[in-house]
């Protein structure tokens, strides 16, 4: 990769990955400082010291130096770890599919940090305008609102247009971070101390419980860092950790330096460090630079909300669902309708009910910390697949994980002032995939517990060969079992096409299969062959497409002659079978009816299709 190309990349980055932990410095410093009593120089030397700290232990460290070695083929994030944990392998109670359900729980965690994150964001730009002048103050909720709605409404169009402007506004950003917090350093260099880690253990130490609860609030500098993981992928280490050393990571360390000083010289600017750092001659281009920064940090959560769900779907944890690739070069880009618009429902829910974004605050970094708890844990079992050293890796696990811990546990106070939120998301979203998982599962045990194998079902067909007329049959299957829509078909038509095509579509635990190792052939007979279809866990299933590929393995379909069977199952909840308590079985027969069709998940021509419907109690 050429330096040039490295820089464009660290350039994207910058407004993809970095927007998140970018426009922390808007709200962080002053959750911190939110509270009764005056604020003491020690305080503001102890919180600074702990904000640059936590960057440097939690980004720096944890993540660029040491997680994201754990890639599964370049791509990183909550789903990958799980996909390299090899989950359809994982038989219920066992170690696997335990980590299994901690990873899915750390994914649903991440939903509630999508809906707050743009709210947060968006809400404390436009509080900006308060520091200008009172006059502003009706209308903050309103202007956040119609932020928000157009920023939701263009998501439809794809990121591919705007995307390519958001690493010069970020740079603007950041150089504007780094000059104001400058200014303010150079007003008061004594807040340079704080850059001694002793002054914060020293703060900790002696402000006792109030210090621990604050850690929650410091831990919002840190909210962004999963999003260098997760999107890991689409930029790749190296430009992702240029951008960090370069430019994001000195930026924000003089900015929260700068507010910090400002804070010492003039403690009631604690109510809103950011704003008061900045000349009140550029408070309304800074303003509008916020705005822009933070849509564009709202932009990449959102973007990270359709991928997660995507590989959620692939991964057979989440319903099917229409998902709108708007970028013909970028896989990575990719649209949810049905996501979208309920992240914006959550969104102005949030705004309209907590209004500030003090009060917001209380509610984010619960899940994020508990997400990067999650990541630690599993973390460390692929280390462990991957051969790591094993002395380094628990050595390393345990340190990570106590930091982590300590700011999920100073977290926890937040719970009753709006941390309950990110929770209940996540626990409604976990009952969702866990329901749809072991529906799924229910479901084919029914559907094919009386079916042959294919090994008896060939036999009886050389036995008593059905009448056979032109075209080819294709039908979507499991392993190597029969399908029961082809046995049904054989029972009441007692004909068979002159090509029986019995296709299993399989999920690799890799983010991508390559189109020459996609497809498998295996003849069992004449006439009838069974086709191993391979998808990653970030692609799309186009089943056409799939079977044109098979020309080149010697089994040439004419696709103009063939017709595909899929299933309509209706579910027919029951307490007369064991499985899922009765409300979960109900909530399944829900999300299957609502889930979309077949048809459309594997691009079949409709006009081609022949759908077949059962009843099914489980």
């Amino acid at each position: 990769m050429s330096e040039l190309h490295r820089d464009r990349l660290a350039l994207a980055a910058l407004g993809v990955v970095y927007g998140d932990i970018g426009t922390s410095p808007v709200y962080a410093l002053k959750a911190c400082f939110t509270g009764d009593g005056p604020v003491t120089p020690g305080d503001v030397l102890g919180v600074i010291s702990l904000v640059l700290w936590t960057l440097f232990l939690t980004v720096t460290v944890k993540y660029l130096s040491v997680v994201m070695n754990a890639d599964n083929k370049g791509e990183g994030g909550i789903a990958a770890l799980v996909a390299l944990l090899n989950p359809w392998r994982a038989k219920r109670g066992s170690q696997r599919y335990l980590l299994m359900i901690i990873g899915l729980f750390g994914g649903a965690l991440l939903f509630g940090d999508a809906t707050i994150t743009p709210s947060i964001s968006v809400l404390s730009a436009i509080e900006g305008l308060r520091v200008a002048t009172p006059a502003f103050n009706p209308f903050v909720i309103p202007l956040t609102l119609g932020i928000l709605l157009v920023l939701f409404v263009i998501q439809r169009r794809g990121t591919g247009g705007i995307g390519g402007v958001f690493g010069p506004i970020m740079v603007i950003w950041f150089l504007g971070l780094a000059a104001a917090g400058l200014h303010g350093i150079l007003a008061n260099p004594a807040i340079l101390r704080a850059i001694n880690p002793l002054v914060g253990v020293w703060f900790l130490i002696h402000s006792g419980v109030r210090g621990f609860v604050l850690l929650g609030a410091v831990f919002l500098v840190v909210t962004g860092a999963e999003a260098l993981y997760a999107d890991m992928g689409h930029f790749g280490l190296a430009p992702i950790r240029r951008a960090w050393y370069v430019l994001v990571m000195p930026s924000l360390a003089l900015n929260y330096l700068g507010q910090g000083a400002l804070i010492l010289s003039v403690p009631d600017a604690a109510v809103d460090p950011f704003y008061r750092l900045i000349p009140a001659t550029l408070i309304y281009p800074a303003v509008g630079l916020a705005a822009a920064a933070t849509v564009i940090a709202s932009q990449a959560v959102i973007s990270g909300s359709f991928s997660l769900v995507r590989q959620l779907v692939q991964l057979g944890q989440f319903p099917r669902m229409n998902i709108v690739q708007t970028s013909s070069e970028e896989r990575g880009q990719v649209y949810i309708p049905i996501v979208n618009w309920l992240l914006m429902i959550a969104t102005f829910g949030l705004v309209l009910g907590f209004r500030t974004s003090d009060a917001l605050s209380a509610a984010y970094g619960i899940a994020v910390s508990a997400t990067m708890v999650v990541t630690t844990v599993l973390a460390f079992f692929v280390a462990r697949r991957f051969d790591w050293n094993p002395y380094a890796t628990l050595l390393l696990t345990v340190f990570f994980l106590a930091i982590d811990l300590t700011f999920f546990a100073s977290n926890i106070f937040k719970v009753a002032d709006g941390g309950w939120y990110p929770l209940l998301v996540a626990i409604l979203i976990f009952t969702l995939m866990t329901t749809w998982s072991r529906g799924r599962s229910l479901l084919a045990t029914q559907l094919f517990k009386d079916t042959e194998s294919l090994e008896d079902f060939v036999r009886m067909l050389r036995r008593r060969p059905p009448h056979r007329i032109p075209g080819t049959a294709v039908f979507f299957t499991q392993g190597k079992q029969i399908p029961p829509r082809l046995v049904w078909h054989l029972q009441r038509h007692r004909v068979l096409q002159e090509q029986l095509v019995l296709v299993a579509v399989e999920i690799e635990d890799v983010p991508r299969v390559p189109s020459k190792e996609r497809v498998r052939v295996i003849g069992l007979t004449p006439g009838i062959h069974r086709v191993v279809v391979q998808y990653g866990f970030m692609q799309e299933a186009n089943i056409p497409v799939a079977l044109r590929l098979c020309r080149e393995l010697g089994l040439d379909l004419d696709l103009d002659e063939v017709t595909y069977y899929v299933g309509h199952e209706t579910i027919i909840a029951s307490r007369e079978r064991p499985g899922m308590w009765l409300w979960r079985e109900r909530l399944f027969a829900i999300l299957l009816r609502n889930a979309m069709r077949p048809t459309a998940f594997y691009r079949l021509p409709p006009e081609d299709v022949v759908e077949l419907g059962f009843q099914v109690e489980i």
